[in-house]
C-alpha cells in the first residue's frame, strides 16, 4: 500500500459504538488535518461559484462539463447525486476541481427513463447513492481504470441494481429515477437518522449493517466529515432498511471493525492521476475495494468497501438476499 495512504489509515482512532436497529457505525478520530482549502459540491452550488451542466446540447450520459467559477478549488464527492438537465447523475469518483476552471467529469445515469431537459443546470438535493451501489460502481470503476484509464462505471449493472432496489423498497418511478426511493423512505430514513452524532476530532466512521461491516468513508479534516456526515448517514441507513428483518437482532462487534482494517490495510493501492488536481489511488483485495484521493500528500478523501464476493461479507450478502425476498412476499 501506497506510504500515503497507509499513515493515514494507521493514524485513525476508533471511538464508541453508535446504533440504531440494524445500522451501526464507529467514529474515525484522528488529529490528522489537511492544511487544504476548499469548497464542497453543495456549498459551491447554493453560492453559485459552479456550473454544472450537460457537455453539449446532445448531452452525453457519462459525462458532464463543470465550470468554477470560485477562486477556490471545489471537492465533489463520489456518489453525490446531480439532479436536473436531461437525467439524474451520480459521480463516478472524489474530484477536486482547480480555482477558475473548466472539466469535463465522469458520471452514471440514476434515472434510466428520461432524456429531456427538465433544468439547463444541475442542481443538489444533497443526496448520495445507496452505499451498496457505490460499492459496486466502485468495483467497476477500478476495474475500468486498470484496463482503460477511464472512470467509467457498467451504466446497466446501474440501472438494474437502482430498478431492483425500487421493487424490494416499493419505490416505482415512471423515469426510473434513485430519488423515488429515497423519497418514498424519507420517514424511515428520519427515524434512523435521530441517534446518531458526530463527535470531537471525528474524521469519518465506519458503517455496519446486519452486524457485518458495509464500508468506511474519511476524510482530510474532521469539518469536511461534519459537512457530508448526514448526506454519507443517509446513503448507509437507506441500505439498513432495505436489509432490515424485524425477527433478527445482530451485534455490531468491535472486533469486526478489526478484521476489515486490517483488510484496508493489506489492500494493493495503484497510484493514477486523477480527474481534477491530486492523485487517484485505485484499492483493491480479496476483500476490500475502494479508492483515495490526495494532493501534495495529503489525504483529502478515502473510501473503503467490504467486497461482496469476501469472506467477511458472506453471510451478510446471503442474509441480505433472504431479507429481499422476504420484504417481497410481506408486499405480494
Amino acid at each position: 500500500m501506497d506510504i500515503v495512504i497507509k499513515n493515514y489509515l494507521e493514524q485513525l482512532k476508533v471511538g464508541r459504538k453508535q446504533s440504531y436497529k440494524n445500522l451501526s457505525l464507529y467514529p474515525l478520530l484522528s488529529t490528522y488535518s489537511s492544511g487544504l482549502d476548499y469548497l464542497l459540491l453543495d456549498e459551491a452550488l447554493s453560492e453559485n461559484l459552479i456550473e454544472v451542466v450537460e457537455v453539449g446540447s446532445d448531452g452525453s450520459v457519462p459525462e458532464l462539463k463543470v465550470v468554477n467559477k470560485s477562486p477556490k478549488l471545489i471537492l465533489i464527492l463520489d456518489g453525490e447525486e446531480l439532479v436536473g438537465a436531461k437525467q439524474n447523475r451520480i459521480v463516478n469518483t472524489t474530484i477536486l476541481i482547480q480555482r477558475n476552471t473548466t472539466i469535463v467529469i465522469p458520471v452514471s445515469c440514476v434515472e434510466h427513463g428520461r432524456w429531456s431537459y427538465d433544468s439547463p443546470r444541475f442542481h443538489s438535493q444533497k443526496r448520495m447513492m445507496s452505499s451498496n451501489l457505490r460499492a459496486m460502481k466502485t468495483e467497476q470503476v477500478n476495474y475500468s481504470v486498470r484496463s482503460s484509464g477511464k472512470f467509467r462505471a457498467d451504466q446497466g449493472a446501474i440501472w438494474d441494481g437502482i430498478a431492483e432496489k425500487a421493487i424490494r423498497m416499493a419505490a416505482p418511478s415512471p423515469t426510473g429515477a434513485m430519488a423515488a426511493i429515497y423519497d418514498k423512505e424519507r420517514p424511515s430514513i428520519e427515524e434512523y437518522m435521530g441517534p446518531f452524532g458526530l463527535i470531537e476530532s471525528q474524521v469519518g466512521a465506519i458503517f455496519m449493517i446486519n452486524g457485518r461491516v458495509a464500508g468506511l468513508d474519511a476524510f482530510g479534516k474532521p469539518g469536511t466529515f461534519s459537512k457530508v456526515f448526514k448526506k454519507l448517514l443517509e446513503s448507509y441507513a437507506l441500505d439498513a432498511i432495505d436489509w432490515y428483518d424485524p425477527d433478527k437482532e445482530h451485534k455490531a462487534l468491535k472486533r469486526e471493525v478489526t478484521r476489515f482494517r486490517k483488510a484496508a490495510l493489506s489492500a494493493n493501492a495503484e497510484a493514477r492521476p486523477s480527474v481534477g488536481l491530486g492523485t487517484d489511488f485505485r484499492l483493491e483485495s480479496k476483500k476490500v475495494t475502494g479508492f483515495a484521493l490526495a494532493l501534495d500528500e495529503q489525504v483529502l478523501h478515502i473510501s473503503i468497501f467490504a467486497r461482496a464476493d469476501g469472506r467477511d461479507t458472506h453471510g451478510a450478502d446471503s442474509q441480505i438476499e433472504r431479507f429481499s425476498r422476504r420484504r417481497q412476499n410481506r408486499r405480494g
